[in-house]
């Protein structure tokens, strides 16, 4: 009890959070408080979305502008990465916790496959406590997003660590066009306040938000989530000739309803929106200081960024329920770190006798020092018993460099070559089994990258595409020799899993206000050996092999209209039989979206995103599966007048009675009895239901 509430005491009187806190609070009130407030600026509605033709170096690159996101209705702030096409954002937990992700015929877990940057820091965590590359965007503000780039698959040279499925780069704005207040209330007891504003100061554009935000949920046990979120900024130049300095506090509590047996509600032990359970959740937070410098001339650019990071995670989960007994199987995953590190890139354009070929350079540096990283048996959130507890050092350096020459006027490639170096040192620190877990370890990859695009008119590009990748692996796998659990011997894992991609694909404008691209791609990995946080142990899994196709279209359909559409296929299978088949489960093998966005540059605005999901394998044989189904969202906004505007979103507009996300695994109810299936659980379909239909409205006042 003694060590519980010293943990929480340190969560709470964090110096660091407090003083990004009032950091970002004063640059708030300065922008509000600013004496000269523009006007209301016109209103272009027309979406600046580049066809990226002699641009892009894959058919799976892309943008998502500002505009595609103004009248976007979100459930979620993770949801921001569904404007990159094909990838699906659920959940299966509170909205403290990291979204689950799924792209290409992957079940991303909470990131493990796909790398995400805000501002040029990382999101993904390595060698986290509840799952490798631990990808937590609920600290994101939607509103405050200048632009998203994304790229797909593992063949660009400055992607590395996590990018298998591809990449996103979040930039956040330096200025707002006016500074604005806005208030939200819906079902559920949702409630969110955001005040944000923008000024110039000495030639400097200052930038400063403040947000909160708390829901209760339709869940029978109320999710009871408070978040606070501030943002602030400093800025002179422009993103390519400039610099910007960034402050970022985020702080989040919250009571978590996991997914459940789906036969404790069909038997009517729990309703729909029930839990086994109570007291699971958390409470997580995120400091982060960054700066970034940009030069460029006519010939070269450079940029240099660097970041520091406080990060916390208290994680309550228990997605068993009782096999170990009455009191539950409720445990906390404990993950405090500080992570620091950079990035230098440079890019010189050679002259017309080098063909005008452009070559870029980088290296980047990550550190994480983790002092508590830590699995305990709990009751009600309180500790019992310690499973593992240790402390890591971990640093990763790397180096890439690209050529991008244009040979004719309809043939140019790119040759990228990217080296990585890991190395972690794990320290046991208390555990039954844990005493001979640590150790240094190390791995290394190099990764050449290959692209070729032929023009075959202004309107219509090919491309090829090969490149190399990996994801990292649990550190405390790659050293682990003792199961934790139960001291048997332990599977170790290689630090870094290799992978390979290639693709073929189009980008065309076939029409006027018409652009599409398509793409077929292929993804093998060596190996999906994973480091289980809810258990200190390893999971072997095979080699995979996976395959789609993606279509991508924007259409411009007037001057107050675009649509974004999307669709993506895949199979997923494992090279060798595993469990008695060869599904790699909760791979999505189709899904599809349409995203409608009206703005007629006065008084109404407003956007539709309808999207469905195809019914995937649960377990490796393929015989049970989940259920296909559709959503949508909708948003209308209504200008009263230069200063006030209405806005009401509807979510699940059709109100489905679908599941967030099914799983196939082995549980204990109350009703089956604790220790139920001789110890081991019955196995069966485990659902997190998808959220009811819900309206929620708010009002924008601009200054």
């Amino acid at each position: 009890m003694q060590k519980q509430k010293h943990i929480e005491r340190t969560r709470t009187s964090n110096p660091f959070f407090y003083s990004a806190l009032w950091f970002s609070a004063v640059l708030v009130s300065y922008c509000a408080g600013a004496e000269e407030a523009p006007v209301l600026p016109a209103v272009e509605v027309r979406a600046e979305i580049q066809a990226l033709i002699g641009v892009a170096d894959s058919a799976s690159d892309g943008k998502v502008t500002e505009k595609q996101l103004a009248h976007r209705p979100f459930l979620r702030p993770g949801e921001v990465l569904e404007t990159v096409p094909g990838l699906i954002v659920t959940q299966h937990s509170g909205d403290g916790k990291a979204n689950q992700y799924f792209l290409r015929g992957f079940n991303l877990d909470h990131g493990s496959d796909f790398a995400t940057f805000v501002n040029g820091m990382p999101v993904n965590m390595v060698s986290h406590a509840h799952g490798q590359g631990y990808m937590d965007l609920n600290f994101l503000i939607p509103e405050l997003i200048g632009g998203l780039r994304y790229q797909k698959g593992p063949y660009a040279a400055e992607d590395g660590d996590f990018s298998t499925t591809g990449s996103a780069r979040i930039q956040y704005k330096r200025q707002l066009p006016l500074s604005f207040a806005s208030l939200s209330v819906g079902e559920f007891n949702y409630q969110r306040a955001l005040v944000a504003g923008s000024t110039q100061w000495q030639g400097l554009d200052v930038l400063g938000a403040a947000e909160w935000s708390g829901y209760d949920g339709p869940w029978d046990q109320p999710q009871d989530m408070h978040k606070v979120n501030v943002y602030g900024s400093v800025s002179q130049g422009t993103a390519t000739d400039g610099f910007v300095l960034t402050a970022m506090a985020y702080q989040n509590r919250w009571v978590a309803s996991e997914h459940v047996p789906q036969r404790a509600i069909d038997s009517g032990e729990i309703g729909r929106f029930g839990t086994l359970s109570p007291n699971d959740g958390g409470r997580t937070h995120r400091v982060a200081l960054s700066g970034e410098w940009n030069q460029s001339d006519d010939r070269s650019s450079s940029k240099w960024n660097a970041w520091l990071i406080d990060y916390g995670l208290n994680l309550f989960s228990a997605p068993s329920g009782y096999i170990s007994g009455t009191q539950g199987d409720q445990h906390e995953q404990a993950d405090h770190r500080t992570l620091l590190g950079g990035q230098a890139e440079k890019h010189w354009l050679l002259s017309e006798d080098a063909l005008n070929t452009e070559v870029i350079t980088g290296a980047q540096l990550r550190h994480d020092r983790i002092s508590e990283l830590g699995l305990y048996n709990t009751v009600n959130r309180v500790r019992t018993e310690t499973v593992r507890d240790d402390t890591v050092r971990q640093t990763s350096a790397s180096l890439f460099g690209e050529l991008k020459t244009p040979w004719t006027t309809w043939l140019r490639s790119t040759f990228g070559l990217r080296y990585d170096h890991i190395q972690a040192e794990v320290n046991p620190q208390a555990g039954v089994f844990n005493a001979d877990n640590g150790g240094g370890v190390r791995g290394q990859q190099l990764s050449p990258k290959v692209g070729l695009v032929l023009s075959s008119s202004p309107v219509l590009e090919w491309y090829a595409n090969w490149g190399r990748g990996f994801h990292s692996n649990d550190s405390r796998g790659a050293a682990i020799r003792t199961n934790a659990a139960d001291g048997s011997p332990a599977t170790q894992v290689p630090l870094i899993a290799r992978s390979s991609g290639a693709e073929l694909g189009l980008r065309a404008t076939p029409l006027p206000g018409w652009q599409t691209a398509l793409a077929v791609w292929q993804v093998k990995s060596a190996s999906e050996l994973v480091f289980v946080g809810d258990e200190g142990v390893t999971e072997p899994r095979g080699g995979s092999h996976r395959q789609g196709l993606e279509w991508t279209n924007h259409l411009t359909l007037s001057d107050q209209l675009f649509v974004d559409a999307d669709l993506a296929l895949s199979r997923a299978r494992f090279d060798r039989p595993e469990n008695g088949g060869r599904y790699v489960p909760n791979a999505i093998p189709v899904s599809a979206s349409v995203a409608a966005n009206y703005d007629d540059g006065s008084r109404w605005s407003g956007g539709l995103r309808i999207r469905y999901i195809g019914a995937y394998a649960l377990e490796e044989t393929g015989e049970h599966t989940s259920s296909s189904f559709w959503t949508a969202n909708a948003r209308l906004d209504f200008q009263l007048d230069k200063h006030w505007q209405l806005s009401a979103n509807v979510l699940n507009v059709l109100n489905r009675k679908a599941n967030d996300i099914e799983y196939w695994g082995n549980a204990c109810s109350r009703q089956d009895g604790a220790g139920c299936g001789g110890g081991e659980g019955i196995e069966g379909r485990l659902v997190h239901p998808l959220e009811p239909r819900s309206l929620r409205v708010a009002v924008r006042y601009r200054f």
